[in-house]
């Protein structure tokens, strides 16, 4: 038989808080749902409920800009606050321009904004990126497979933009339980090709592919990707930063 993937969301989660056990609620509204997590599954979770149930949440009126912060609010109209905030998560800004500040994150992970956001939080609160997001993963996945009895794998999922493409995509920030990467580099083609650079990012294939069921204004913020065959392993998101020094755009 051709492969099948299924990808199912996952509805009938409350409004997440900090403190929230996100396993218990993922296994809760799944089973509401009439189905369970199984044998092999994928789970993708949505950086914001993960963020929101670690409490990674600023109120921007208890933020104080630095010197820095305002100077650029200045330049770039931006709220000074918010922009402290994004100073605070970066490592360094790799670029401004046209009010697009794209910064290099603690994690090492390159996007908009650090990873703040201010959609789906509200009250001048907005969320920061998981402080370890395979950790997170990790956590959500050891639970789940005690509370189901099961062996599955687990993606932390945000939305990035890219460069030479227009649109934004779900990407893996956070992995656990599957080797992020398929390498084929040494294998030969049908035509006995030997192919030497084709290694494929399925943690942020399947994170994307998710998307797709959770949409943006769904409130659906998992998805269970079932009938696809991964690698086991450890895991981690770090697997799809690409080194500096191959970077031509650092």
């Amino acid at each position: 038989m051709a492969p099948q993937v299924q990808i199912i969301g996952v509805a009938g989660m409350p409004e997440i808080r900090p403190g929230d056990d996100l396993a218990a609620l993922i296994l809760e509204a799944a089973r509401g749902q009439g189905m369970d997590v199984e044998d092999g599954d994928v789970l993708v979770v949505t950086q914001k409920i993960v963020s929101k149930a670690e409490g990674r949440l600023v109120d921007l009126r208890q933020v104080e800009p630095s010197a820095r912060a305002q100077e650029m609010a200045a330049r770039t109209g931006k709220d000074a606050r918010l922009l402290e905030v994004i100073l605070r998560e970066s490592q360094r800004i790799v670029r401004q321009e046209r009010g697009v500040i794209i910064c290099e994150t603690k994690h090492g992970f390159v996007c908009a904004n650090a990873g703040v956001d201010t959609s789906n939080v509200g009250g001048g609160v907005v969320s920061l990126l998981p402080e370890k997001p395979d950790e997170s993963a990790e956590r959500i996945r050891a639970v789940l497979a005690e509370r189901a009895g099961v062996s599955i794998a687990v993606i932390i999922s945000d939305t990035f933009g890219r460069p030479w493409r227009e649109g934004h995509t779900n990407v893996a920030i956070g992995v656990a339980g599957m080797s992020p990467v398929k390498d084929y580099v040494g294998q030969t083609d049908p035509h006995g090709y030997v192919l030497r650079v084709s290694t494929m990012a399925v943690a942020d294939e399947l994170a994307a592919a998710a998307e797709l069921v959770m949409e943006k204004l769904s409130r659906v913020p998992v998805a269970i990707v079932r009938g696809f065959d991964y690698e086991r392993a450890e895991g981690s998101a770090r697997g799809l930063i690409r080194p500096r020094e191959r970077d031509l755009f650092r």
